[in-house]
């Protein structure tokens, strides 16, 4: 599997394996078939597991990880999330600590390689659930920063999906996070993501390339578009939830995948990781068939120039 470029840990595989379908997130899935899936994932060559305390359905991803690393060393980077709305209030330092402190015992280890705020930013409009940037600038960062210090974190990063004003100054001011996440796919669809509904949609492709040029390593999140770019949905949904609505306006491209002669997930997977600056792609798969499918598709490696442009072309009919 190819190797790219991931700021202060060094490289990394170009496909990262996520919590979400392990967890049981995206359709169901068990303990051992989670299991067998990390094993599978690591004998590919994927270097880094992306998890979080909220990815679980039964069990938490990161139980399942500990289940399968158990054992049988391994020198896997392992990222996990802490969420912190502000509306639960305000101490950050501790909250951020004491989830890092419950995913490591989960775990099973002394450090992660990368802790991510997965909050969204405070828009022009207050939202519940969300962070202000007094926030993250005077508490949240400070603190990431000291964990870094003290070894219990080797990295921090934040997921940047929302309000663009404000990610785009965490990209442009030190200290900056060494990762973020950003949705990145062929439509730029929301992945189910927005809790600013359609009024707050960034330029996906330019925070890409904000973050690239501040030296923040991009890593793709909802490539699929919270299934939206497949075959068919993986749980039922009704027909005016988001990701609905965005697997009916995905037609053409399903349409575009089949003339490749190949699955619009595999399409939808190259994709991504033919988009400048995209460090690593994460997966949502949920067993090892998901898995094997997406290997297959980095295997084929990026689309040439007339199919990226082919691929590109969608995107304004899907609005």
């Amino acid at each position: 599997m190819e190797s790219r470029a991931f700021g202060r840990l060094g490289s990394i595989s170009s496909l990262t394996l996520g919590g979400g379908g392990i967890g049981g997130v995206w359709g169901t899935t068990d303990r051992a078939e989670a299991v067998a899936t990390v094993h599978a994932a690591l004998d590919a060559g994927i270097t880094m597991l992306d998890l979080a305390p909220s990815y679980g359905t039964g069990f938490e991803s990161e139980v399942a990880v500990a289940d399968a690393l158990r054992g049988s060393p391994s020198d896997v980077m392992i990222t996990s999330k802490v969420q912190l709305p502000d509306d639960d209030g305000r101490d950050f330092a501790a909250r951020i600590r004491g989830s890092l402190h419950a995913s490591l015992t989960r775990l099973e280890r002394d450090h992660l390689d990368v802790l991510v705020l997965h909050t969204q930013f405070r828009g022009a409009t207050p939202l519940a659930g969300t962070i202000d940037a007094a926030g993250y600038r005077d508490e949240i960062v400070p603190t990431f920063e000291h964990l870094r210090d003290e070894g219990l974190i080797r990295a921090w990063g934040i997921t940047a999906v929302g309000d663009p004003a404000p990610l785009l100054d965490a990209f442009a001011e030190a200290p900056r996070p060494d990762t973020a996440q950003i949705v990145v796919n062929a439509l730029d669809q929301n992945g189910d993501l927005w809790i600013h509904g359609d009024s707050v949609r960034p330029d996906n492709p330019a925070l890409v390339r904000a973050a690239a040029g501040a030296g923040v390593a991009v890593t793709a999140i909802r490539v699929v578009a919270a299934g939206s770019l497949t075959d068919g949905l993986d749980r039922s949904v009704p027909a005016d939830h988001p990701a609905a609505v965005d697997f009916a306006r995905a037609a053409p491209f399903r349409a575009l995948a089949a003339s490749f002669g190949e699955s619009p997930a595999s399409l939808a997977h190259r994709y991504a990781l033919s988009v400048p600056g995209v460090a690593t792609v994460i997966l949502g798969v949920k067993n090892r068939a998901e898995l094997a499918e997406c290997l297959a598709a980095e295997a084929r490696g990026p689309l040439g120039d007339d199919e990226f442009k082919a691929v590109a072309a969608l995107t304004d009919l899907a609005d």
